[in-house]
């Protein structure tokens, strides 16, 4: 938070050299684009209003999810737009009907530049109809033939040009992607404030060949063919206790200070999920959603949740601070513990929590029963973007908690 007001007042010192103005940019829709590569832009959609009492809000669309901003700050021709939860944000100059800047995420030193127009609704431009109707069901091959390889599920529908979907993984989804089919080309994006993915690919009937951008810091060769019957790895049986140990334990940092352990009285003849997150992670987010709505539906004094965090906030009150802006945002009742920062590299987060085979994602949960013994560990998290999936998940969670409290 501390950097992001410097760059607010910075903007604002620097705005009020020139002579004062009343300029405003126009409420209504926008288009957005970042240049993620030569000749490849990331654009989304975006509604900015002005409230009566000259209040800016804002909502980025991407296919059924609405994002709700309310932290903009417009000074003279200087706007900045922080998005929720997440620390990255936009700072831009504008006009009435343009904005020109960047999306900038600190700790990660990435700056992705970055443009509006007002009065744009189209996300792509279509320059033909569509070839091939490719809802369904996409094997999806990452990185082939490298040590970054990994598999996916693509859920795509379809409707005239336009498509919407995701993409599953063993570690989590993508989230809401929208975008179209123009002609014989497959693109697609989504942008929320941590998340900015661009898949661009050409396709047939049957295949995908195409690049994943992740911001203008990453790309990735993907190729998918159809496959209605291909399923993920069960995420229940990626992670688990390596051999020699029969108890998961931990002693993480809270915010006064205090180390706190699953040895505590306060998980003591308890069932307790340990989630394995990040303030940054888009899925992580997702799934602390989905603990705090649980939590205010299914009040029971026998369930705990405690959540350790793996920040890459550079210093520990920068993390910290990231994990108050969460909670705050997001209303979590239960503990987040700090168990790094500085970076959220698995192999150093592995390193923190040694009785497990590795960590393949953020987020990953372990459940714990009234014993004290760990009865099923989840990789990753499938969110409302997959649909169906979310919704078994769900169904099967209620189903195996309960058991849990039960016994």
């Amino acid at each position: 938070m501390r950097n992001f007001k410097v760059v607010l007042l910075l903007s604002i010192v620097l705005a009020g050299c020139g002579e004062s103005h009343d300029l405003q940019p126009n409420n209504g829709i926008w288009r957005a684009e970042l240049k993620v590569a030569p000749g490849h832009v990331l654009p989304f959609n975006f509604k900015l209003k002005k409230s009566e009492s000259d209040v800016y809000s804002m909502e980025i669309y991407n296919a059924e999810e609405v994002i709700q901003v309310d932290e903009i700050v417009v000074q003279n021709d200087s706007i900045i737009i922080k998005t929720p939860v997440f620390e990255g944000y936009i700072s831009a100059s504008f006009t009435a009907n343009a904005m020109h800047g960047k999306f900038i995420k600190e700790s990660l030193d990435r700056v992705v530049p970055f443009s509006a127009i007002y009065g744009k609704e189209t996300r792509f431009e279509v320059q033909d109809t569509s070839h091939f109707n490719l809802s369904g069901v996409w094997e999806t091959n990452f990185n082939s033939g490298t040590d970054e390889a990994y598999i996916a599920k693509g859920i795509f529908a379809q409707q005239g040009d336009r498509i919407t979907g995701t993409f599953e993984t063993t570690t989590g989804d993508y989230r809401f992607l929208e975008g179209v089919v123009d002609g014989d080309s497959l693109k697609i994006s989504t942008f929320d404030g941590a998340h900015a993915f661009l898949f661009a690919a050409k396709a047939s009937d049957s295949t995908l060949n195409g690049i994943y951008y992740s911001g203008n810091h990453s790309q990735e060769p993907f190729v998918g063919r159809r496959n209605h019957q291909f399923e993920l790895p069960d995420p229940d049986s990626l992670t688990f206790l390596k051999a020699g140990f029969d108890r998961f334990d931990f002693n993480f940092e809270a915010y006064d200070g205090a180390l706190v352990s699953l040895s505590d009285p306060a998980y003591r003849d308890k069932v307790v999920l340990v989630q394995i997150m990040g303030t940054w992670c888009p899925n992580c987010l997702d799934e602390t959603k989905f603990y705090v709505d649980y939590l205010n539906r299914n009040k029971n004094t026998d369930l705990a949740v405690v959540a350790l965090a793996f920040e890459y906030a550079k210093t520990r009150q920068k993390a910290f601070e990231r994990i108050d802006r969460l909670k705050v945002r997001i209303g979590v009742e239960y503990p987040i513990l700090l168990a790094q920062f500085g970076t959220s590299d698995k192999l150093e987060a592995q390193k923190k929590l040694p009785m497990l085979n590795h960590i393949l994602s953020y987020p990953t949960t372990i459940f714990i029963d009234k014993k004290g013994v760990v009865r099923k560990i989840h990789t990753g998290f499938n969110g409302p973007a997959t649909g169906a999936k979310f919704i078994t998940f769900k169904a099967e969670f209620n189903t195996f908690v309960q058991q849990l409290l039960e016994e």
